[in-house]
This record gives structure tokens, sequence and C-alpha cells, in this order.
């Protein structure tokens, strides 16, 4: 059984630093690995990145994150992932990683994921320039997480994403704004390999739980959503999702 504890959307900055630590102390009794849903920051610059090297860092369990739009807003992506490198944070875009735990080889594939809405409600590479290169930026973002899950030889396969594969686990938002939320192109993605489970964040009042069209499970782990520190979801063997 592989423990695997999960939270996004933590937006911290200086006067938030502390609020999980306590409760992140005690991950090696729990969870094997922790992964984080993106949005790790306010408005993603290097000094609120280094508020979340010191609030992840050194927990005793191997930490692996996404990023988030939030993450993205300052223009200074290059800075904050070598912060959370340095800190020992692996930070995953469009890439894969392979982690040996006491209940097997976990593999995580992650990529921040893009917008474009679902099945029926989409946007299309159609029109203007300003449409194609939207899209264009789904479809790419989508096909490099199906790459990197489909690349990875491990005994369970997790997807990591910020933005939503699904509509499922939007439902409490404004319709108006799912395809800001999330795309069907990254639940294809996750449906291209075998995947165990997909975690998301971004959706703040949306539900947790979710499954795509080809039977993954999905689960929002926002951390307004899930109102906690982190979220724990056991796999292999008999999986035992809460």
């Amino acid at each position: 059984m592989i423990r695997i504890a999960a939270v996004g959307d933590v937006h911290l900055d200086e006067d938030v630093v502390g609020r999980f630590r306590p409760a992140l102390e005690e991950l090696p009794d729990c969870a094997d690995v922790l992964l984080l849903a993106g949005d790790l920051t306010r408005h993603g610059t290097e000094a609120e990145a280094r508020c979340v090297a010191r609030e992840f860092g050194d927990l005793g369990v191997p930490v692996i994150t996404v990023l988030g739009n939030h993450d993205h807003q300052c223009d200074q992506v290059p800075q904050v992932v070598k912060v959370l490198a340095d800190a020992g944070v692996t930070v995953l875009e469009g890439t894969g990683t392979v982690l040996e735990t006491p209940g097997g080889r976990l593999g995580v594939a992650g990529v921040k994921g893009f917008g474009g809405g679902f099945a029926g409600r989409c946007a299309s590479d159609f029109g203007e320039p300003e449409m194609k290169a939207f899209i264009r930026t789904t479809n790419e973002s989508a096909g490099a997480l199906g790459r990197a899950l489909r690349g990875l030889d491990c005994d369970v396969l997790v997807a990591l994403t910020h933005y939503s594969p699904v509509p499922d686990t939007l439902a409490g938002e404004p319709l108006e704004i799912y395809p800001f939320l999330g795309c069907y192109q990254l639940g294809q993605a996750i449906d291209s390999a075998p995947t165990a489970l997909a975690l998301h964040g971004h959706a703040h009042h949306g539900t947790e739980r979710g499954t795509t069209p080809g039977g993954v499970r999905v689960r929002n782990v926002a951390h307004p959503v899930i109102k906690q520190a982190y979220s724990v979801f056991h796999l292999g063997g008999r999986d035992h999702l809460d």
C-alpha cells in the first residue's frame, strides 16, 4: 500500500507561514509522499516561494508539486522553481518521476494544465489567432501530461495537475467559469495511461470527487475544499480513497 498525502491552493505568503507546519510534521507517520496541486503562492514571487520552501521543506517525506496560475502571476517562474528545487521540492511540468516507497514504485506525472472547457461546452482551435493560441496551449499541456504518464515505469501511477480534468469536481463553481477551471483534454491524457488517481486544485468552491470518462478517480485537493492541511489516499492492493 502506498500512502499519498495531497493538498493544493495553499497560497502562502509571509503572514501565513506556519499555518500548515504542525500537521506537516506528522507526515512521516501517515504518508510516503506529499503532492502539491499548484497555487503554492499568492502572486508567484521569489519571496513567496521562500515561504513555501520554509513550510514544505525538510518534512521527512518527498514533496512533489506542479505550479498553478497564481505561481505565474509575477513572471518569476524560474526563480520560484529554483527556490523550491533548492529546498528539495520536485517541480513537474510535463514531466514525471518515480519514487521507491515501502508499498512499491509510485510514478507521478504532472503539469499545470490550462482551461478550455469540457465536452459540449468547450473552446476550439478555430477563428482568431488569440483563440487558436489559447487552445494550442491547452492541447500542448495535455499532450505533455499524457506522454509523461505513459513514459513512467511504476507500480502505481498518479496524475498531478492544477487545472481540473473533469467537470465533476467543479460542481459549486459558477458554470460560466468552467472553461477557465479545466479542460477535457487533461482527462483524455489521464485516460491514455493506466492511471490510478488524478489530483488537482484550482476550484476553491468545487467538489472533492469525480471520475474521468475512462473511470479514473479524480480528487480536488484544493485547501478550501478539503479544509485540512492535506488528505491522505491509499493506493495499491485494495485501494482506499477517503
